[in-house]
């Protein structure tokens, strides 16, 4: 009896509910939200897509779309769109693609998309995320082992926490760093006799920046391993033909595996991998997300389809969307704001102030100046930074461009010369 009492006593000392840490601890961005939720974090963009939209009921210029080319919401795009839809729903086809989702139209886009970005074969996926994160569980086993950027996505850190693969971080597109990790990555593998897998992205979709795959390849030389780009803010943006960063570079034919997203220039949903046949084959019998997921619905299939067409026959959205990128990057610039070193069409605004004051700015921005962009904090970001991220597209104008420097500048005063209290801004009103 006495046995009975302890371990009930050792059990009520000892036993604590998996959701008792929720109260203790809500997570790096959970941590704000009874101040941010509903406006700095989970805001409501409302009205038809586009550079103007409503938020709170108010009109406002937005900066905080993906929407690199403008297709979310350009005619021709609503009406395959909406054809598709009409004609096959949204549930067609029902079941994954290996038994029962597959189409002649999800191979249409296949060969098309294996061609625009000169590789062999191409795999299109329901999802990006999962397919970037099921994409590196199928290529990497526990004999390999993987060297990756320390700024990887998400998708690339979460794909990482699910292989056996031995792992090795370079600071972020630092050369000397890179070679290290090459070299601990190269004495591991004479060991178990596995192979090495190269990850970076095309365009980091935070700051901007590049990653440096004319630097990487040129390792090729010294050491062997393969090279797995994530271009989902390359592809319709970069290169002479908008085939992505490896085009901007040339040397798209030295990435062994390219994978992209619609959820940036192709304003949709889905993504798909490409490169050598034998590898893509490969993929497509073991990638579990599109294995064990329903397959790419026929109306969002066909809207990839006339994405890519409008992306390879309209070089003037492109051409829009850097005229816009490139006025509003200088005139920031000029005006001493840090864009730290973006080489793409994203312009991360850094700030030095505090996260309070930063949102006092945001509401000052969006309120007052009607401009709607997001604030990135960690861990979206490294910690101590804090950026407004702005995102022009081809459907900006440059009246846009312009009244935003014309704001920002005055933001920018009010900020230097304390304006705003160092307290965290209300956003009930």
């Amino acid at each position: 009896m006495f046995l009975i009492i302890l371990r009930a006593i050792i059990k009520t000392e000892t036993d604590v509910d998996i959701f008792d840490k929720i109260k203790k601890n809500r997570g790096a961005l959970g941590q704000y939200q009874e101040q941010a939720d509903g406006y700095f974090m989970f805001p409501k963009l409302e009205g038809e897509l586009g550079p103007r939209m409503k938020f709170m009921g108010r009109e406002v210029l937005n900066w905080s779309l993906n929407n690199y080319l403008g297709l979310g919401n350009h005619p021709e795009i609503r009406k395959v769109d909406a054809e598709a839809a009409a004609q096959y729903g949204l549930a067609y086809p029902m079941g994954a693609r290996m038994m029962s989702g597959h189409t002649t139209m999800h191979e249409k886009f296949e060969q098309m998309a294996a061609e625009f970005v000169g590789k062999e074969s191409a795999y299109l996926l329901n999802y990006g995320y999962q397919g970037m994160v099921s994409t590196i569980d199928c290529l990497a086993g526990r004999h390999d082992v993987i060297v990756y950027d320390s700024e990887s996505h998400a998708c690339i850190m979460d794909g990482l926490r699910m292989v056996l693969s031995k792992r090795f971080v370079y600071a972020h597109n630092d050369m000397e760093s890179f070679e290290k990790q090459l070299e601990h990555a190269q004495k591991v593998v004479e060991e178990t006799g596995g192979g090495i897998l190269v990850i970076t992205e095309g365009v980091f979709g935070m700051a901007g920046d590049l990653g440096a795959l004319d630097k990487i390849v040129d390792f090729k030389k010294k050491f062997n391993f393969r090279l797995l780009v994530d271009d989902a803010h390359g592809i319709g943006t970069m290169g002479k033909t908008g085939a992505g960063t490896g085009e901007h570079f040339g040397v798209q034919d030295q990435i062994d595996v390219y994978f992209t997203t619609f959820a940036k220039s192709f304003a949709g949903i889905g993504g798909f991998v490409a490169g050598d046949k034998e590898v893509i084959s490969y993929l497509r019998f073991n990638l579990r997300s599109q294995i064990y997921a329903k397959s790419l619905p026929m109306a969002m299939t066909i809207g990839a389809i006339k994405r890519l067409e409008m992306i390879k026959t309209h070089p003037e959205l492109r051409e829009k969307l850097w005229e816009n990128a490139n006025a509003l990057q200088k005139g920031f610039r000029e005006a001493g704001f840090d864009l730290g070193k973006t080489e793409s069409p994203v312009t991360p605004v850094f700030f030095k102030s505090g996260l309070a004051q930063t949102t006092q700015l945001i509401k000052d921005l969006r309120k007052n100046y009607g401009i709607f962009c997001s604030v990135v904090i960690y861990p979206v970001v490294p910690r101590g930074v804090i950026m407004l991220r702005i995102i022009p597209t081809a459907a900006h104008t440059m009246e846009d461009v312009n009244y935003t420097l014309k704001a920002f500048k005055k933001v920018k005063q009010k900020l230097e010369s304390n304006a705003y209290p160092d307290e965290m801004a209300d956003f009930s009103n």
